[in-house]
């Protein structure tokens, strides 16, 4: 069962299942403003990945799924390309995945030369955290998520972070499903 909240922003008074409000309350308002620009703030259909909670879907339940969204920024998970590997084998087709990152071209662009902490500096304070942040680029997120089946819809810049809709590939979801047919022949 659903369970509808009304939320009130700038961009008025709408209903929001809990799914939404949640997502916001985690991963903050400009992800809603996203999702609303995309005209998906209301979609029924979808599945939030935490950036905090670990939950498992396994393949049927995500059969009918619309739209996949994905809180943890690109930059931070450490095998990504088998993160998309995975799902574009398990989203039914068209189905639409969004996330955000962190686009190195912005960071630099917007912070002070003096300031700004060198790529080495960096890569020591990744080693002593053990966490992954890649440095990564419009360019490069198309790169990725096309490789991997997904076709960039949109690519947003808001108040640092790059916001993406993408949509996996019809040859994809049919290279996918001869895969599996070809599997189970066997």
């Amino acid at each position: 069962m659903e369970n509808n909240v009304v939320f009130n922003s700038s961009y008025g008074s709408t209903s929001l299942n809990s799914t939404i409000i949640n997502m916001v309350a985690e991963a903050g308002e400009n992800f809603l403003h996203y999702l609303k620009r995309m005209g998906l703030s209301k979609e029924s259909d979808l599945i939030v990945l935490s950036s905090k909670h670990h939950y498992y879907y396994d393949e049927n339940e995500l059969k009918s799924v619309r739209t996949l969204i994905n809180l943890k920024k690109l930059n931070l998970i450490k095998y990504l390309d088998a993160f998309l590997f995975t799902l574009i084998h398990v989203l039914p087709q068209n189905a639409n995945f969004i996330g955000c990152f962190s686009d190195s071209k912005t960071v630099k662009a917007n912070s002070f030369s003096y300031y700004r902490p060198s790529r080495l500096f960096n890569r020591f304070i990744n080693l002593l955290d053990s966490s992954t942040d890649n440095s990564m680029n419009k360019d490069e997120v198309t790169e990725i998520l096309e490789r991997n089946g997904f076709k960039v819809v949109d690519m947003t810049e808001i108040n640092g972070l790059t916001y993406f809709c993408s949509q996996n590939t019809p040859t994809a979801a049919e290279l996918r499903d001869s895969l599996k047919a070809l599997i189970n022949k066997n």
